[in-house]
């Protein structure tokens, strides 16, 4: 589930806010936490903006399910996904951002202030508004996907690549995610499988082309993964090939570690009436600044960026949109 969705059990007419508490005022409103969040968060408190952050139903975003990072700048023996974000979470506090549980389940951006509504009921009006909600891997529903998560299955190998070494490893998907994250594995591992369901490629051709014609990795044409294997971390998955054909039949790998490849969704599902995305849901900020096409509004982190997807690129469009935010204040007064 998107930790930021559109609830529409819980939307509430503007006409009907009196109806549902005390309206808050505030000058900055973050929705959502990680790199992104939490970055923005530290630079609009101490340009003493006063901001207040709701964090969602996943504090910390998605590092928190990653167990090692060690591509983080100022991390020399490396950490862990959760400490990372209790460590900037705890330096947004101590500039003063008023950091919060609860989930952005409405809006309104048609004027300023604009109001977002958090977990159905409780009305914040805000001068300006920072997206830091982030995007959620899309994932098979296996629930060994689950068993196994931080232990041998990854939905980034940038992120998680390092770790597999010179060891064997598999990719799901046909698309170019699934193609580019085979690529770079595929220089760093001994052998990479590449899980494909169809007998044929969704990708550019381009990407095509390059994935056949590297030498260590094995497109598994027709196969379905079953299933994960392994003693505490992934040993191995069990595949179907040709799945509801007379030809079907079960076949196991041993590898060590299993990546997802079939995207990500953005969550910015309750912005959408009111802010650009593309076509698939990411929102669009003007080239080289964090700002949407509704001015006030900034977005940052995976919610806007469907190419990099990493901590220190989302750290840094947080700072990006803090100082956008400030900015906007100041030629309001």
């Amino acid at each position: 589930m998107a930790l930021f969705e559109k609830m529409e059990n819980l939307e509430t007419p503007q006409n009907e806010n009196k109806d549902m508490g005390e309206v808050e005022k505030v000058k900055v409103l973050i929705i959502g936490s990680g790199p992104a969040g939490y970055t923005a968060a530290i630079y609009a408190s101490r340009a003493n903006l006063s901001p207040v952050m709701y964090e969602g139903l996943q504090p910390g975003g998605q590092l928190t399910t990653t167990t090692e990072v060690e591509n983080f700048p100022g991390y020399p023996k490396g950490t862990t996904g959760p400490e990372m974000m209790e460590e900037l979470k705890a330096q947004a506090v101590r500039f003063g951002t008023d950091v919060r549980f609860g989930m952005a389940t409405s809006a309104d951006l048609s004027q300023r202030p604009f109001k977002v509504t958090v977990d159905g009921n409780k009305v914040i009006e805000t001068e300006t508004l920072i997206i830091a909600t982030g995007a959620t891997a899309k994932y098979l529903g296996l629930p060994d996907e689950t068993k196994y998560a931080g232990s041998g299955v990854s939905a980034c190998a940038t992120c998680d690549g390092f770790f597999y070494r010179g060891k064997d490893v598999a990719v799901v998907g046909g698309g170019d995610t699934a193609l580019e994250e085979a690529m770079y594995l595929a220089g760093l591992c001994k052998k990479v499988y590449l899980i494909v369901r169809r007998d044929v490629f969704r990708a550019s051709k381009v990407m095509q082309e390059r994935a056949i014609n590297t030498p260590n990795i094995e497109i598994l044409w027709k196969h379905q993964t079953k299933g994960l294997f392994g003693d505490g971390v992934v040993e191995g998955a069990t595949l179907v090939k040709n799945m509801g054909t007379p030809e079907e039949e079960e076949v196991k790998i041993a590898i060590d570690g299993f990546f997802l490849g079939i995207g990500h969704k953005p969550n910015s599902d309750i912005f959408a009436d009111y802010i650009d995305t593309n076509d698939v849901g990411y929102i669009q900020t003007v080239p080289g600044t964090s700002k949407t096409n509704v001015p006030g509004v900034f977005a940052c982190g995976d919610v806007q960026d469907d190419q990099y997807r990493q901590a220190v690129t989302a750290a840094g469009s947080g700072c990006m949109a803090a100082i956008d935010a400030e900015r906007f204040l100041a030629e309001q007064e």
